[in-house]
């Protein structure tokens, strides 16, 4: 309505932009689909037919709200109000968004009319319901068989739970509209079915616009395994309602094998909010400079898999910056520049040894993990393993130092051959790793190192030799730019919903002047992330001195301590310290 545009062309205008978004962000579909066809009204109407045959759909008589000013029955979404749970204000006529509880809107206190304003009065008309009580059993059974070694997440399983113990009642399957699936039924011509009835039906629609032989993934539940993703809000209508609506309907429907739930991703120190202009969205991220694989590295970095987490424009940086930039793209760089610069391009010739066997030993190690963690869907986990091999190559690197050794006698040379050969394999085992993450960087990084076809397409559970002695390698640079502070200040400013700053809440990070200097507190999570970098930092710079390593490389790992010191200093509002030096006599 406020566009001005029919539901259809609303539809089809979105399904554009979405898609748009998706390709940017590099993720494929075998059928990007939508509910808006033939497929979903024929599938959504034989499953509610066999639910009506078979007892599990009621009638009853429906109070709903309806504003008298705009002579129309209210969707939940035209119904705005006080949640009766939580007291937020700004609650939905179906769900409220704080709390997550359902809500029928005339439970809302203080409803009020989205399109006028006006308070809205309650009004019967006659409504089907899916008898979930009539199911719970069914429903019970198949948990009872599901649940036992699945990799439903911890929340999924609790928010399923809580709804069962609570008792199931009759849902509301349709609605006063005239935009929907139709509901084959005398007497209800002028009603739809409610999007949560049937929207999850298209799962199984979409499949059939894509192949005619659906069938074999949705009604063969001994055969397929459902993986299903979905943020915490949605997981009633998935392992709840529609497992309720396939049981019912009694046609051998594959039901959800694992449901993963994450927590909420929060935007800095508070919520997205698009009203407000608070937080970036996903028609955004390409317009902010930064590419879409380092989106992605950053979003999984933080998925928030066990509870909730928030993206920080500072951590961004802060990751970019050591994880991607000094950890993963310096290793990386650095062997294939090793190659180029001492062997001319060609892998050289390895002779392993009892170093080199513990080093393979520590990477097939994380190898393992990587595998055991995506098996149970720990996608952010897993991320993690990927960035602990690049440090142990670093290490390897830096404890080896082949640009010394390639200038020494026949042994020397031939240990930095072996160094070499083995650092850029780890390279080209991280190309093949990262690629569900960052396809754009395992893509570049195939090509410098030549990476042959076979290896990209499988990842063993044993680190493998794909880049034997000889095998010629291509032309090698840098696979990630640094995020400057002020570039990101601007995002920050630019995506922190420009309220005036009199009135606004400190933020992730808030400015206070003194009469001494000004200077950056920072939230206490940025304050911990701070913290850990200067420990590992700390690490780092300990364990080069340990090993003696080069002057000119502890000096450098020492700056980067140091400007890591004077940056948690800052987000503690710390004075900065003043370089200590020997005080004249």
């Amino acid at each position: 309505m406020e566009e001005g545009l029919t539901p259809q062309e609303i539809c089809d205008k979105f399904h554009v932009i979405h898609a748009d978004i998706y390709r940017w962000f590099n993720i494929s579909f075998d059928i990007f689909g939508r509910t808006t066809t033939p497929q979903q009204t024929e599938i959504t109407q034989d499953i509610f037919q066999r639910l009506w045959n078979r007892g599990f759909v009621l009638q009853d008589t429906v109070e709903q709200l309806r504003c008298e000013s705009c002579a129309r029955f209210l969707a939940d979404r035209f119904v705005e109000g006080v949640c009766p749970f939580c007291g937020y204000e700004e609650a939905r006529g179906d769900q409220c968004d704080k709390c997550g509880k359902l809500i029928n809107a005339i439970e809302l206190k203080n409803p009020q009319c989205k399109l006028c304003r006006s308070c809205p009065v309650v009004k019967s008309s006659q409504h089907l319901f899916l008898d979930l009580p009539k199911l719970e059993d069914r429903l019970e059974e198949w948990l009872g068989k599901t649940l036992p070694g699945s990799d439903w997440t911890p929340n999924a399983r609790f928010i399923i739970r809580s709804w069962l113990r609570d008792g199931l009642k009759p849902r509301c399957i349709t609605r006063d509209l005239k935009w929907g699936t139709p509901v084959p039924l005398e007497g209800f011509e002028n009603k739809v079915f409610y999007v949560w009835f049937d929207a999850t039906f298209g799962y199984l629609s979409i499949t059939a616009n894509y192949t005619d032989q659906w069938e074999k993934w949705w009604k063969n539940p001994e055969q397929v395994n459902l993986y299903q993703f979905m943020a915490k809000d949605n997981v009633p209508f998935h392992g709840l309602v529609f497992p309720c609506s396939a049981l019912g309907a009694e046609d051998n429907y594959t039901l959800v094998s694992h449901l993963i739930a994450t927590e909420y991703l929060n935007y800095e120190d508070g919520k997205f909010s698009k009203s407000r202009g608070v937080g970036v969205f996903g028609d955004m991220a390409q317009d902010t400079g930064i590419p879409a694989d380092i989106w992605r590295f950053y979003l999984l970095y933080i998925r928030p898999e066990g509870q909730d987490s928030a993206f920080s424009w500072t951590d961004m940086l802060l990751k970019n910056n050591s994880e991607l930039l000094n950890n993963l793209g310096n290793f990386i760089n650095r062997a294939g520049m090793f190659v180029s610069k001492f062997f001319g391009g060609y892998v050289p010739e390895m002779v392993l040894t009892s170093d080199d066997q513990r080093l393979l030993a520590h990477v097939t190690l994380e190898l393992h993990h990587y595998h055991q963690l995506l098996e149970k869907v720990r996608i952010r986990d897993a991320l993690r393993s990927i960035l602990t091999i690049s440090r142990h190559g670093n290490q390897y690197i830096q404890v080896n130092e082949p640009w010394k050794r390639i200038k020494g006698n026949e042994a020397d040379r031939q240990r930095a051959g072996t160094v070499t050969g083995l650092a850029v394999n780890i390279a080209a085992l991280l190309s093949i790793m990262l690629q569900p993450y960052m396809p754009t960087v395992s893509t570049t990084i195939a090509a410098q190192l030549q990476l042959p076809l076979p290896a990209c397409s499988i990842l063993s559970t044993d680190f493998l030799c794909t880049l034997p002695a000889g095998h010629q390698i291509g032309t090698v640079s840098p696979l990630f730019q640094k995020l400057e502070n002020d570039q990101i200040e601007s995002l920050k400013q630019r995506f922190g919903g420009g309220q005036a700053k009199a009135s606004r809440k400190p933020t992730d990070v808030e400015t206070v002047t003194t009469d001494v200097e000004t200077v950056t507190t920072a939230g206490p999570q940025q304050i911990k992330v701070l913290m850990d970098e200067v420990t590992k930092q700390g690490n780092i710079v300990r364990e080069l001195k340990a090993q003696k390593a080069d002057k000119n490389q502890v000096a450098a790992e020492v700056a980067k301590l140091l400007e890591l010191k004077k940056q948690l200093a800052l987000a503690e509002g710390k004075p900065l310290e003043t370089p200590k030096g020997k005080k004249k006599k």
